[in-house]
């Protein structure tokens, strides 16, 4: 069988491109195929992250197992597609180099049969331009309190003002 993805860079800008390759490789098969598919030297660590229709992150597996625990973490090499990718499960996250968070929604489009004289991984079209660096990701945190600014709260709590350096109560040459 052939998974038909298509792999969109989370941007403003379109950019996306459509892979083909077979039910049976692995993440990390799917992992090579996206870099070269997007141009990156492949030299960065990379995490898939098992999605939902919602596109919240959920189980990750990792390039490499980084873990203090050997064999805890699931790894690319000893997953393959057809374990985490079905017909009703067809979401994943990709995020590629954690410096830059290059992060892409990656679905499942198609399921078809293996077609004669064609190599897999192919690399099925090609949409937009990647930028030059990385999208600027917004991080925000969950509403603490029903207020929206924790670090205003914290400062106000305490009675701390990050302008005051001297009144922050600690010995700047404590070594």
């Amino acid at each position: 069988m052939i998974y038909r993805f298509r792999i969109i860079l989370d941007t403003d800008e379109d950019v996306f491109r459509d892979i083909e390759i077979q039910a049976s490789a692995t993440l990390e098969d799917f992992h090579n195929a996206i870099v070269q598919a997007f141009g990156f030297d492949g030299q960065e660590m990379a995490s898939f992250y098992k999605s939902n229709e919602l596109w919240e992150e959920g189980e990750e597996i990792c390039l490499f197992d980084l873990g203090e625990e050997p064999g805890k973490i699931r790894i690319m090499s000893d997953t393959f597609l057809d374990e985490v990718v079905s017909e009703e499960e067809t979401k994943l996250i990709y995020v590629y180099d954690f410096l830059s968070m290059w992060t892409f929604m990656v679905e499942l489009a198609d399921i078809g049969e293996v077609e004669d004289g064609v190599m897999y991984p192919n690399l099925m079209y090609v949409h937009g331009q990647i930028p030059a660096i990385a999208p600027e990701k917004e991080f925000t945190s969950e509403k603490i309190g029903g207020e929206d600014d924790f670090d205003s709260d914290f400062d106000e709590e305490f009675d701390l003002d990050p302008e005051d350096y001297d009144s922050l109560g600690f010995d700047e040459n404590w070594n």
